[in-house]
């Protein structure tokens, strides 16, 4: 973009004061895929928009479902409505969606000679949708909340494109891994830099914090994901701007199933940590939380209980955190399409009603 937005004052700063461990008067809340299918407004948007990827590379639509669960429920942060599968699919791999069954590449990438022939993306050109699209939706929130940008990490979008869509075992990049690390490594580094250069360009069209993505690096081993995973989500750490406009960029990675790495995670350099729901999250924070903050972590599915049940399980979290600040509360991964929304805001409100208490 070739001017610097300037955007309203924010109003509620407190999700950035926790991702840095600053005091806060309530432990803020937001949820991972907080607008999607959810939520009936985002159905019916979807449905005008007549794709997802329409729905992704159109400003408006997106800014649209981006504001649609603020709406309804007090949330502390927005997040960009995209697609962690923006960055592959602007590197020619033909993406589309099967009802169904998911997200899939036309093209697959197995071999050396198919990572040395991969174009890398020009982002503000290839995915100026999505800088439209932040700069939109910071203009709308005007103040309310802060923006939050996002990728998949490396590993993550790696995963896709060289399975060709999801998967079950991980067969193909499995095989890569150790049978062909070479051109995974160079398939990993043109990632980390595109990454790079993608949050980075989040960052100057407004989003005010960024999340680095790693669904799948819980699938490896230890000695896997440090070499494979995490090594490249540190470089591109390292490679984000962390101050913009005067504030702060705070930076959270997310690995689903990568409570045992919280200590190497911790020394990346990023401002937090977000945890599923495996792990109990007083544990994580007796091991790092003196390093960083911790996001999460209830079951999705806790949802799918009764309001004071979902009470009693936010209580019970709050109570493993204790007092003290650093805690962004979330679910441990993203909120099920088949959740009731009536129930997402007893989630919210009952975050809003009993955090104070451990904030004095």
């Amino acid at each position: 973009m070739s001017e610097t937005p300037v955007f309203p004052e924010l109003r509620n700063d407190r999700f950035l004061r926790a991702l840095q461990r600053q005091p806060v008067d309530i432990t803020p809340v937001w949820m991972m895929r907080q607008a999607g299918r959810y939520l009936p407004e985002y159905r019916a948007t979807r449905a005008d928009a007549g794709s997802f990827m329409d729905l992704c590379r159109n400003q408006d639509f997106a800014c649209e479902v981006t504001l649609q669960p603020l709406e309804r429920f007090p949330l502390d942060a927005a997040i960009l409505f995209s697609d962690i599968l923006t960055v592959p699919d602007a590197m020619d791999l033909g993406l589309y969606f099967e009802t169904g069954e998911g997200p899939k590449f036309r093209k697959v990438v197995r071999t050396l000679a198919d990572v040395e022939a991969l174009p890398v993306p020009d982002v503000e050109r290839d995915l100026d949708y999505v800088m439209r699209a932040v700069t939109r939706i910071r203009h709308a929130l005007n103040g309310r909340v802060p923006l939050i940008g996002f990728s998949g990490s490396p590993w993550t979008l790696a995963t896709y494109m060289v399975e060709g869509g999801s998967s079950k075992d991980f067969r193909h990049i499995k095989s890569m891994l150790y049978a062909n690390a070479e051109a995974l490594h160079l398939l990993l580094d043109k990632l980390a830099h595109t990454v790079t250069e993608y949050l980075n360009a989040q960052i100057r069209a407004g989003a005010q914090a960024v999340q680095i993505f790693d669904t799948w690096g819980g699938v490896l081993s230890t000695p896997a994901y440090l070499e494979f995973s995490l090594r490249y989500m540190e470089q591109i750490v390292h490679g984000l701007i962390r101050e913009h406009q005067g504030r702060k960029i705070p930076v959270i990675l997310f690995t689903k199933n990568g409570a045992q790495w919280l200590e190497s995670m911790a020394a990346t350099g990023a401002d937090a940590l977000g945890l599923d729901w495996t792990y109990e999250i007083g544990a994580a924070r007796q091991r790092v939380g003196h390093r960083v903050a911790l996001q999460g972590n209830m079951d999705p599915s806790a949802l799918f209980g009764s309001p004071a049940s979902i009470r009693a399980e936010v209580a019970r979290i709050l109570d493993s955190f204790g007092t003290g600040d650093g805690h962004i509360f979330n679910l441990g991964h993203g909120i099920s399409q088949y959740a009731d929304p009536e129930h997402a805001k007893a989630f919210v409100q009952a975050v809003h009603e009993l955090s104070p208490a451990y904030h004095k």
